[in-house]
């Protein structure tokens, strides 16, 4: 036993001081060389479109708890991944596929008000994708990569640089940030709807959540379009004046909350934004290829969303539910 209580804590002795070197080396700036890296490895023809479960699911994952150490940010208590089981979805008439592991990867910024620090801002993106398509939500009849840079290994990217972000500028957070990259999305919200029935800390605590879905493909308008804002106080408001500073022109919906993973935490009456820079004729297609991206607009959005969680984990700003029809 003794060795045991010796072996773990110094495990915890490492990491603290693994993830402190790496803190103190965070870099202060999105980079637009970064974020295009994560999306070429996240497409790689190697990973073959990001389906849920396998070593390629694994290798993924693997990835950005990599990112998560080099930018000093720890785990949620000992381990980065939330273990949960998925059932990928088939068109109708065919045979069901068997339920495969995956996961979500949780990092945590720990806030520095000694009340505050005990609410949380969950900033989340999904990381997997459509494999080779072939089921219900392909767009395409090609049994082909579906790559999936702007869906989403955009929002995966733009995690991870958001939150380097926020680790090197940790001193002015009060709130605590948890950076989730969700897995099985595509397959249904599973990812997230596992996170909100399982989470790693009180619902209750939990005032915002910000999902980016979909964040490389800014216009010629400089549009971010956004629904949820309503959902807490002065959110529209704030959203639309956080813009034009960065050159952006944000579309705010108080309501139209959407269908991607922060639909599972509205539904559990937690504020949030959902953010994305629109569709496209690539949605859902192989055709969705690191070559579209606008890597320029991309940094611009993440430097958007990074200031809004600033705005409100970075201060007292009032957080309560508010209904949208």
């Amino acid at each position: 036993m003794v060795k045991d209580i010796y072996r773990k804590g110094l495990w915890f002795t490492l990491l603290f001081v693994g993830l402190w070197v790496n803190a103190s080396w965070a870099q202060e700036e999105i980079t637009e060389k970064e974020l295009k890296e994560h999306i070429v490895f996240l497409t790689s023809d190697s990973h073959k479109g990001r389906n849920p479960g396998g070593k390629i699911n694994r290798k993924i994952v693997s990835y950005i708890i990599k990112e998560f150490k080099k930018s000093g940010i720890p785990p949620f208590n000992r381990s980065y991944k939330q273990p949960f089981r998925a059932k990928l979805r088939v068109k109708k008439g065919e045979k069901p596929k068997k339920e495969v592991k995956t996961w979500n990867v949780i990092g945590l910024i720990e806030g520095s008000d000694p009340q505050l620090k005990n609410e949380y801002i969950v900033l989340g993106a999904h990381y997997d994708h459509l494999g080779k398509g072939g089921g219900p939500s392909s767009k395409s009849d090609k049994i082909a990569i579906h790559y999936g840079a702007d869906d989403n290994a955009s929002g995966t990217a733009s995690l991870m640089e958001i939150g380097e972000k926020l680790m090197a500028n940790r001193k002015a957070l009060k709130r605590s940030i948890l950076l989730v990259a969700f897995g099985a999305e595509e397959q249904g919200l599973l990812g997230s709807r596992y996170f909100v029935e399982n989470s790693v800390v009180p619902r209750s605590q939990i005032k915002l959540m910000i999902n980016m879905d979909m964040v490389g493909r800014l216009n010629s308008e400089n549009h971010v379009y956004m629904g949820g804002a309503g959902t807490f106080p002065g959110g529209v408001e704030l959203m639309k004046e956080l813009g034009p500073p960065l050159g952006l022109f944000p579309i705010v919906h108080a309501g139209s909350v959407g269908g991607s993973d922060h639909v599972s935490f509205y539904e559990k009456n937690i504020s949030v934004l959902g953010i994305h820079t629109g569709g496209h004729p690539q949605y859902h297609t192989p055709e969705d290829t690191v070559e579209h991206i606008n890597f320029e607009g991309q940094k611009m959005v993440s430097q958007y969303i990074y200031q809004a969680i600033m705005k409100v984990a970075g201060s007292d700003y009032e957080m309560e539910f508010i209904y949208q029809d």
